[in-house]
Formats: C-alpha cells, sequence, structure tokens
C-alpha cells in the first residue's frame, strides 16, 4: 500500500477517541452553560442587594459628598470637582462593574490565548 493510499485511508477512518473527546468537551460546555445560567442571575441579584440597600446608599451617598468636599478644598473649581465626582460615582455603578468585570475576564482570556499560542509555536 503507497504512502497516498495509507493517507487516504486515514482520513476515511472513523477515530473512537477523537469522536469521544469531542462528545466530553461539548458536555462541558454544557455544564459549565447550565452553571453559569444558574449563578450569573444569583450573583448579580445579590450585587444588586448589596449595593442599593440603604445603609449602602447613604454610604455612598457621603462618599460622593466627601470627595466633591475634597476637590474643591484642594483648589480645584467647582466644574472639574463636578465632573471628577461623576467618575468616582461611575464607578459605583452595577453596570460599569459589570462591564469591568466581563473586560478583564475576556482580557483574561486573550492573555491565556495568547500565551498558549505562543507555546504552540515552540
Amino acid at each position: 500500500m503507497s504512502d497516498e493510499e495509507k493517507k487516504e485511508k486515514k482520513k476515511d477512518d472513523f477515530d473512537v477517541n477523537e469522536f469521544m473527546s469531542n462528545k466530553n468537551d461539548a458536555r462541558e460546555v454544557k455544564e459549565i452553560l447550565e452553571v453559569v445560567s444558574t449563578e450569573i442571575p444569583k450573583l448579580l441579584d445579590s450585587i444588586s442587594k448589596t449595593l442599593y440597600n440603604p445603609q449602602n446608599a447613604e454610604s455612598l451617598g457621603k462618599s460622593v459628598a466627601q470627595f466633591y468636599k475634597q476637590m474643591t478644598e484642594a483648589g480645584m473649581d467647582e466644574k472639574q470637582a463636578y465632573d471628577l465626582t461623576q467618575k468616582f460615582m461611575a464607578n459605583f455603578s452595577m453596570g460599569s462593574m459589570i462591564s469591568e468585570m466581563l473586560g478583564g475576564a475576556i482580557k483574561q482570556g486573550v492573555k491565556h490565548g495568547d500565551k498558549d499560542d505562543d507555546e504552540d509555536k515552540d
């Protein structure tokens, strides 16, 4: 049997190990998605309750007021202090926090992917 015939035969062969590996990968992805679909709503609910309870809201209000006061006392004009205070407050919004977490996770995934690609080249 020639090399070309062997290559052709290999292409046509059904690889049980590869099939089972792909099947296991699909099963793992399914399990991960099931956990994510139940745990993320719980996490968001918990974050929301933490951020928006009356005690935390009062504390946040005091922190924001103190921040603004410190900026103006340091000699910053009211417009600059107001702009910085808005940015300071934005850091406490749920959307901002989620965006930051997801952005960080995506960056970590990209870095991890790049690392794997570099290792494959060696």
